[in-house]
């Protein structure tokens, strides 16, 4: 029995479901009467998280995979950020933010320039290998995560000690990281499109999509807590190490 569509009730209990039986083809409708009103009051809040970050209609409107793929995506956002808020204090060390000797136009000039290499290596990379994404979507998508990660790795154990370098290292990894952004938005979309299994592309984009942004605001405190806390910088870059493996991981069993 394939299922269509499913709508609830939670007033009355009352559930319908329009489904096609085995070896026909005409939907049914069929009406399911809830024996226990008070008991889906009590889930009201698991139902509220259920409709403000899964799709309509889950798990019947996505693939059998969904699931698992969102669970690990999940963790590597999450670990991405930690990783990227480490990597942004770096960064902001090594343009000279809290330092006399760098003046506010001398730094200004830096980030455009790291922001306009990075616009350059995004339009290049879609010319050169844009057509290329949809061929094995989660081996780009691994790919994109590494350069990701070799790319925050640059400015958090490089950065710092070459400041007088830190425009030529800065527009590198802006460039890396801007290739990741092409990469991996084009092969999300293909993932996007296979989870997607009732017309509903729009839907599960947009909840895939405030999945991982709540993911990364839990995370953006997470890591200034961890900086605000873990001032030894060995430390620091162990952890760093450590939420990379898991974020690569995390992308391998997704």
């Amino acid at each position: 029995m394939k299922i269509h569509f499913r709508e609830q009730y939670c007033s009355n209990g009352e559930e319908i479901l329009y489904v096609t039986p085995d070896h026909q083809d005409t939907v049914v409708r069929v009406t399911l009467k809830g024996e226990r009103p008070s008991i889906r009051k009590r889930f009201s809040i698991k139902r509220f998280f259920q409709h403000l970050f899964l799709p309509v209609g889950y798990p019947d409107s996505v693939s059998s995979d969904y699931l698992s793929y969102q669970k690990w995506d999940t963790l590597q956002a999450f670990c991405s950020t930690i990783s990227g808020t480490l990597t942004t204090h770096a960064i902001l060390k090594g343009v000279g933010v809290g330092s006399d000797a760098v003046n506010p136009l001398s730094a200004t000039v830096t980030w455009v320039l790291k922001d306009g290499t990075g616009h350059l290596g995004r339009i290049l990379f879609a010319w050169w290998k844009g057509s290329e994404l949809d061929i094995d979507s989660k081996k780009w998508r691994i790919r994109a995560d590494i350069l990701n990660d070799v790319a925050m790795g640059i400015d958090l154990f490089v950065l710092p000690y070459y400041p007088k370098a830190a425009t030529y290292i800065l527009c590198a990894t802006t460039t890396m990281k801007a290739i990741v952004g092409v990469a991996g938005g084009a092969t999300r979309s293909a993932l996007t499109q296979h989870h997607a299994i009732r017309g509903n592309l729009a839907d599960v984009a947009s909840k895939d999509s405030a999945q991982e942004t709540c993911v990364n605001l839990i995370a953006s405190f997470v890591g200034l807590f961890l900086l605000s806390y873990l001032q030894n910088q060995k430390i620091l870059y162990g952890l760093f190490a450590f939420v990379t493996l898991v974020h690569i991981y995390a992308n391998i069993r997704q």
